[in-house]
């Protein structure tokens, strides 16, 4: 059943398990007594675990996405894979238009069924909110400058991939929420994204580094929220008491934002 997937889309199984290996001795109960982001004071520790740790997976991808687009070798990888999929190619889906936001809307289900992740719903809205801002403020653009050629030809934005970029937003989304409480319910979100970036491809909408590449400016972009959390809550905070604000992401006619209503 799996003849028509090549074996080069395992490179994107592969890479996920890496990242899942290093979340996993991110989460080594050694490494949890070190201090953690409580309050806007100890941000700069935080800060300091964020630069070595969280940002070299996110990195790696996106070098090798980078890198996709002129050296050779690498390249000849999207050409290779792109001719083993159409040799077999399978019915065209559009359920890569919906996973790419299944872990973040599980992330809200389990809340609403009992299962408390790490921030409540005000907090976790903002810090979503951002990260989907962020993803936009950084594919958008190169979208546009790297005018990379679809696999169809349908147009010259191809890299890097909106969808996986999204995809992957949302898995480090749901991990970052439940990682402390349930590790394995965390990284479940991943096989979501997984499944939206092969299928970008199978569906001949992305080369391997579109790909590859989309999954590492997610990730990237969800880290960057919760660090940037502090600041924006403190800001939505102010300094009267009495003020109150309320933050939340939407998607609509293809665009994505965040909303805010604060009351001084």
């Amino acid at each position: 059943m799996l003849k028509f997937i090549p074996k080069s889309v395992f490179s994107i199984f592969l890479l996920t398990s890496v990242f899942v290996k290093v979340v996993a001795q991110n989460n080594d109960p050694i490494l949890a007594q070190q201090p953690k982001i409580d309050s806007i004071g100890n941000m700069d520790v935080e800060l300091n675990n964020l630069k070595f740790q969280s940002l070299i997976v996110p990195s790696a991808f996106i070098g090798y996405g980078i890198a996709s687009l002129s050296v050779k070798g690498i390249k000849q990888l999207n050409f290779s894979t792109r001719d083993e999929i159409n040799e077999h190619r399978p019915d065209h889906i559009k359920l890569d238009n919906y996973t790419q936001f299944a872990p973040a809307a599980l992330v809200y289900g389990l809340n609403a069924l009992g299962m408390k992740g790490k921030h409540n719903l005000r907090d976790r809205s903002t810090i979503y909110g951002t990260s989907m801002l962020i993803t936009s403020a950084l594919v958008i653009p190169l979208k546009h400058m790297v005018k990379e050629e679809r696999p169809d030809q349908s147009n010259n934005l191809s890299f890097p991939s909106g969808h996986t970029a999204i995809a992957f937003a949302s898995a480090q989304f749901m991990f970052r929420e439940y990682q402390d409480t349930n590790f394995w319910l965390g990284v479940s979100g991943y096989s979501f994204a997984v499944f939206t970036g092969i299928y970008r491809m199978l569906n001949d909408k992305h080369w391997v580094g579109d790909v590859v590449g989309g999954a590492g400016f997610g990730i990237l972009s969800t880290e960057l929220a919760y660090w940037l959390y502090p600041k924006i809550n403190n800001f939505l905070s102010g300094k009267n008491k009495n003020s109150s604000a309320m933050v939340m992401p939407f998607y609509q006619n293809k665009i994505i934002g965040i909303g805010l209503v604060k009351n001084f």
